[in-house]
């Protein structure tokens, strides 16, 4: 039998617990330093399947802003944020551009879309 630990910081909430998780085989055997259920939640995920929001700026045509702030609109794949920011490269948008406005659907095939995070009003 296979027996690692790994330490993580928890991201879960401002507290930032130390956490160790025991892998034995490949699988989570037991997550330790957590305070809340969140903590061990985010271990798991974290050392099995890790995910990230990604945020990043589109270019908007005609607005009073050249560019808008993004992100995912929901967690991806780690192994896919530089697929997603290499997508987002050649995205223009013409303003008006609402918060949660859909700017680029299923985002290098994550089936997640990226939305606008800031309004950006037509110029005049």
């Amino acid at each position: 039998m296979e027996t690692k630990k790994i330490e993580l910081t928890c991201i879960g909430c401002p507290i930032g617990c130390p956490l160790t998780v025991t892998m034995e085989n490949g699988a989570v055997a037991s997550v330790t330093g957590n305070t809340c259920p969140r903590g061990d939640a985010y271990a798991r995920k974290e050392v099995t399947a890790p995910t990230r929001i990604v945020t990043s700026t589109v270019r908007v045509i005609g607005g009073t802003l050249a560019m808008v702030s993004c992100k995912t609109r929901s967690d991806i794949p780690k192994g896919q944020i530089f697929d997603v920011v290499r997508a987002l490269k050649d995205v223009e948008v013409s303003a008006p551009v609402a918060i949660g406005q859909v700017l680029a659907e299923n985002a290098a095939g994550t089936g997640v879309d990226i939305i606008a995070t800031k309004n950006v009003p037509v110029h005049a």
